[in-house]
């Protein structure tokens, strides 16, 4: 009988190995495995650039002509990214930071960042504490979830005007069930 010191298990030759288990950025189903060693994919795409024939001086301009109008054509369809005339609360500090406007509520801690809909949210809860100066505002789901958030303030007669101002958006752009309800019964 035959034994072997060391380890019984070899590397395929053939085919890499796959999983996170030795990649830990692979997801299957999601991301596919590395195929090709990088030098070798550099090596094709500077075979093929050479291959490939330069373009001729009409071409170019026909190209030119035809993106111009595309051009023009999309200057038109930035209405999503325009803000409407309407209140907007923005609060931040060093960390933390909160704005709600027309699109919905964001909420930013360090480097993570929700944004909420107005038609996900199922209710804006705001706290100020008795003593201290940091502002609570937490963003309720309808799925029973909340997120809140803690800005500090510079003093507490922000609070205030920090509550002012989220209820004046509040009031233009979420809509409460109950409104929904009177017009549906209506």
């Amino acid at each position: 009988m035959e034994q072997r010191i060391g380890s019984s298990s070899q590397p395929l030759k053939g085919e890499p190995v796959t999983g996170a288990g030795f990649d830990p950025a692979f997801i299957p189903g999601l991301t596919s495995p590395v195929s090709e060693k990088p030098e070798e994919v550099e090596a094709e795409d500077a075979e093929s650039a050479e291959s490939e024939p330069e373009p001729k001086d009409e071409d170019v301009e026909s190209g030119a002509e035809e993106q111009e109008p595309a051009a023009e054509e999309d200057s038109g369809d930035g209405d999503e990214d325009e803000a409407p005339d309407g209140p907007v609360f923005e609060a931040s500090d060093r960390r933390a930071k909160i704005v709600a406007d027309h699109r919905g509520v964001r909420l930013t801690l360090d480097d993570q960042e929700c944004e909420f809909r107005w038609d996900e949210i199922g209710a804006v809860e705001t706290e100020s504490p008795r003593f201290g100066k940091r502002f609570t505002i937490t963003v309720h789901t309808p799925d029973r979830r909340w997120y809140p958030i803690e800005i500090e303030a510079t003093a507490r007669a922000q609070f205030s005007e920090w509550d002012e101002q989220l209820d004046a958006v509040l009031d233009a752009y979420f809509e409460d069930g109950t409104e929904a309800e009177t017009e549906a019964a209506d």
